[in-house]
């Protein structure tokens, strides 16, 4: 089927929700995909952070081929091998200790929540209300999108959940000024993704744990899109220094099979029995299955060590068309290989001209150039890009 039948066949019958680019993906390989008549691009956003063993890694493939012609889904009802062993994986690698599995990331930080008021419940029954922070991201149910800081989310879905506050990002007196003894949870993305590529303080987060102590509230840090080796870490937290209470992951957990979980503390758990919280395809064998591929592969090849350094080749490339085009980028900033470069127009325009030339880049918060590829590129994959994002700011 062609482009254009394939397009009216979507716009006939699919929701419209999504501003998509006139593109019909077939296929990846790595950091490339390709459309349905053969051209290739370099992928820059990596299914929007989700990707990060690139398309069709062998290792994924495998894991996902050899567990759907065992099990795909069997409930939870029972235990399976696969659920045990993540669940084993991610609480050694998170410092936590109990884990439960979702779909997505919006299921994963619902249940942040649902656990949180739970457990702040168990201190005071007005213990209920959770900060969080303005221009966040924390996904589309209406728990999530009245947590996320964007009016822009919320607008037609009133009346909104109550029991949210939010407060400017990085802004340590404004969240002390917001805390209570109502306070069950500050929920925060350390890196805030949709928001601009906003990177807090050195020591913003460690004063945030400070305050959460000091009000018996809980710590939830989003990692849904930072989590995984995003930042050249396994997790962002790891960067400043703490430990959370409650962390939430999604996106490059499965590499691509969906799947969320949030991980907490045995304490914390506690204020969840049986039939408190669910999920009929959460945790299934064969996300599972992937995500333990994902986490064995990012080991194996070491890719934390390769985010950390090719994500300083990249804001090193990008620093140097902030050099050469003063006038349109005015900050490049990042950690590990979640970057963003501000620029002084709208991105829309040069993320279209990149990708009629072969790159897939993504604009977020207007006006921030995003790049979010997967963990396994190299430098000439930057290169590769660099060089198309040149010749379109040239072309401005």
């Amino acid at each position: 089927m062609d482009k254009q039948a394939i397009v009216a066949m979507d716009q006939e019958n699919y929701l419209p929700v999504f501003a998509r680019y006139n593109l019909v993906l077939s296929h990846g390989e790595g950091p490339y995909v390709f459309d349905n008549e053969g051209k290739k691009y370099i992928d820059f956003l990596g299914g929007i952070a989700v990707n990060v063993l690139g398309h069709a890694h062998p290792a994924l493939v495998k894991a996902v081929s050899e567990q759907a012609g065992k099990m795909i889904h069997c409930s939870n009802l029972y235990y399976t091998e696969v659920q045990a062993t993540l669940a084993k994986k991610l609480a050694k690698l998170s410092g936590l200790d109990k884990v439960f599995a979702g779909n997505s990331g919006a299921e994963a930080n619902e249940g942040a929540i649902k656990l949180a008021r739970k457990y702040g419940k168990t201190i005071a029954a007005d213990k209920v209300e959770i900060i969080t922070a303005e221009h966040s991201f924390h996904g589309r149910t209406l728990a999530t999108l009245t947590a996320t800081g964007q009016p822009k989310y919320q607008k037609g879905y009133e009346p909104l959940p109550g029991g949210f506050t939010h407060v400017p990002f990085n802004d340590i007196a404004a969240l002390e000024a917001s805390m209570s003894a109502k306070t069950c949870a500050v929920m925060l993305e350390p890196i805030q993704g949709e928001g601009g590529v906003n990177i807090p303080d050195a020591d913003y987060l460690i004063k945030v744990r400070q305050l959460c102590d000091k009000y018996s509230a809980l710590l939830i840090l989003d990692e849904i899109q930072t989590g995984i080796g995003r930042t050249g870490k396994m997790f962002a937290y790891e960067l400043f220094g703490i430990k959370p209470d409650i962390v939430t992951l999604a996106k490059g957990l499965a590499g691509g099979v969906p799947i969320g979980a949030f991980i907490t503390t045995s304490k914390v758990a506690t204020a969840f029995t049986a039939g408190d919280h669910g999920s009929t395809f959460g945790g299934n064998p064969l996300a599972c299955a992937a995500a333990n591929a994902v986490l064995q592969v990012i080991e194996e090849e070491k890719l934390l060590e390769n985010a950390q350094k090719i994500g300083d080749y990249l804001v090193d490339k990008l620093n140097a068309l902030k050099s050469k085009y003063p006038a349109l980028i005015t900050e490049v900033r990042g950690k590990g290989l979640i970057v963003g470069a501000k620029l002084t127009i709208p991105g829309r325009d040069i993320v279209n001209s990149c990708l009629s030339q072969g790159a897939i880049i993504n604009c977020t918060a207007g006006d921030v150039l995003r790049f979010v590829p997967p963990l396994t590129i190299t430098k000439d994959h930057v290169d590769e890009m660099i060089a198309v994002l040149d010749k379109t700011l040239a072309a401005v």
